[in-house]
């Protein structure tokens, strides 16, 4: 049952949506998995040995990861998928 401008069943596609971004970003927090690769998936330069020994599945040298790390901290907090509507009070 939806109320207002919106048709049944937007709430819940709205809170279905939020989930599923949400579950998006966790994934690629979880970190690396399968073989390590020699060189940085990004910039190309080589990723030292101990690094690819301390984490296996590594993609990125440490320059890229922590820029990738910086981006992805940088979200905010309300969903804007949502409606002017669903944003009342």
């Amino acid at each position: 049952m939806a109320g207002g401008w919106s048709r049944d069943g937007a709430v819940n596609e709205q809170i279905e949506a939020s989930i599923n971004d949400e579950l998006a970003r966790l994934r690629a927090q979880r970190g690396p998995v399968g073989e390590s690769l020699p060189e940085c998936a990004e910039c190309g330069e080589e990723i030292p040995q101990k690094r690819r020994d301390a984490l296996p599945g590594v993609k990125l040298c440490v320059d890229c990861a922590a820029e990738r790390q910086g981006r992805q901290q940088q979200r905010g907090g309300i969903n804007r998928r949502g409606s002017k509507d669903s944003q009342l009070k």
